[in-house]
């Protein structure tokens, strides 16, 4: 996806059910989209469970959001971040929401903000329900910001297939000549898998994955501005 520079970001962290290890990367990951102007991260801040947020909270000017868990049992986090982010849309200025959580009870939420015109980029790790995946516009797993910190035994959770998602969105995109253009293919695909990274399957760039693909053509064509810069094509081989 295109970085959106011009767009202003909201993040906004479910501290219970995200990790602190990858906040840096996640940061980063979200400037990729736009310019970052709230971070609030939230839940009970006076419990020991929250620790390791607490050393990167000032650090990043994350502002952390008190919660107080007055009902065991009950996850009143979840309540506090999704009124605020609701004053948030109602109050206009943003262009879109960083939903940091696993967990399905903001799904809602992301359809409701999708509803309202704005986009939503959700962060979490691969064991989030895919209802909320699907209801963001793009959904980031958070352990390939991070691949360092995994262990080398194989994911519980692979990654979808990659040919069918790419064919798919190849006849999709096409033009008469059966071409079609990358960034047209990528969109096709992240529309109809909000997961799809390319990060996934081991590559930094989609285009790294394509020219891997047997099945598939590919080829470069010159923007003509006179750089390097090109155009990628790919289309199936039958």
């Amino acid at each position: 996806m295109a970085s959106l520079h011009n767009d202003k970001l909201a993040v906004l962290i479910d501290a219970d059910n995200a990790r602190a290890s990858v906040i840096h990367e996640l940061l980063n990951e979200a400037s990729r989209y736009g310019t970052v102007t709230v971070k609030r991260a939230y839940g009970d801040w006076t419990t020991p469970n929250l620790k390791g947020w607490k050393d990167v909270l000032h650090k990043l000017a994350i502002q952390p959001m008190q919660q107080f868990s007055y009902t065991t049992g009950k996850n009143s986090t979840d309540s506090s971040l999704i009124i605020d982010a609701m004053d948030l849309l109602h109050s206009g200025g943003l262009n879109g929401f960083c939903l940091v959580s696993s967990d399905s009870d903001f799904t809602r939420l992301a359809t409701r903000i999708r509803e309202a015109g704005l986009v939503v980029y959700g962060f979490g790790e691969k064991k989030t329900p895919q209802p909320f995946v699907a209801a963001c516009d793009k959904f980031i797993y958070t352990e390939i910001l991070a691949p360092q910190e995994q262990p080398a035994a194989v994911d519980e959770q692979a990654p979808d297939p990659v040919e069918p998602l790419i064919c798919s969105a190849v006849t999709a995109t096409a033009k008469d000549n059966g071409w079609a253009a990358l960034s047209a293919v990528g969109s096709m695909i992240l529309r109809n898998n909000p997961s799809f990274d390319s990060r996934n399957y081991g590559y930094q760039k989609l285009g790294e994955l394509v020219r891997k693909q047997p099945y598939l053509e590919v080829k470069d064509v010159p923007i003509g501005d006179g750089s390097t810069n090109v155009h990628i094509y790919v289309r199936l081989l039958v």
